[in-house]
């Protein structure tokens, strides 16, 4: 198999997570991909996610996304059109946005199909990039919907010692199958003319648009 993100194929190690399944690092970009076999089909990623106790009315979560809006708001205004990309069953950001005067649209690939048309002031992505079947796809796209100084607001668990990797709690979640670094991020910045304005160190980034 090739890096579903810098698609290197001499690059790539096998290491083991916490679970069975088989993951491979990029020597090149820092990713670690689950093998294609493991990826789940649609209804079965549907069902796993239905387990989760998402939305507005409950505080766990709302508290849990706060990680990621309340840096973000620093950088958003009433002016402003963004996009939950990876909403999930419950759309939860765009309402709490909708109470600071922000309108942010709706999209899940299972949940919120639609076509998207318009380019984004910002897109928040919370827990969704580990899903990402093909990382390099997925970012294109997110990437290709911001507009010219466009923020992206990134919301998930980097991993950071290959020898800490097989003891990691992130691993055993079977729709979790893209696995990413910091040099990772540093990566997709240099690729895509993204700059980082804000990293808490372990699980939110924003990305800047500067093409």
């Amino acid at each position: 198999m090739n890096c579903r993100l810098c698609l290197s194929i001499n690059e790539l190690i096998q290491i083991s997570g916490k679970d069975n399944r088989k993951y491979f690092l990029c020597h090149n970009c820092k990713l670690v991909n689950v093998h294609s076999e493991y990826l789940l089909n649609e209804q079965e990623e549907k069902e796993r996610y239905l387990e989760h106790q998402n939305g507005i009315h409950h505080k766990g979560y709302v508290d849990f996304l706060n990680r990621a809006i309340e840096p973000a708001l620093n950088y958003l205004n009433t002016k402003m059109t963004g996009l939950d990309y990876g909403c999930g069953y419950s759309p939860t950001i765009s309402k709490l946005l909708e109470k600071h005067g922000i309108k942010c649209d709706n999209y899940d690939p299972i949940f919120f199909k639609k076509r998207l048309m318009k380019k984004y002031d910002f897109i928040f992505s919370t827990e969704a990039f580990e899903h990402f079947f093909h990382p390099l796809k997925e970012i294109d796209t997110l990437v290709d919907l911001l507009k010219p100084d466009g923020l992206l607001i990134i919301m998930t668990e980097r991993w950071t010692e290959k020898e800490k990797f097989n003891s990691w709690y992130y691993t055993t979640d079977p729709t979790h199958v893209a696995f990413y670094h910091n040099e990772t991020f540093n990566f997709i910045c240099n690729g895509y003319a993204l700059d980082k304005i804000y990293d808490d160190g372990s699980r939110v980034i924003i990305l800047r648009s500067i093409k």
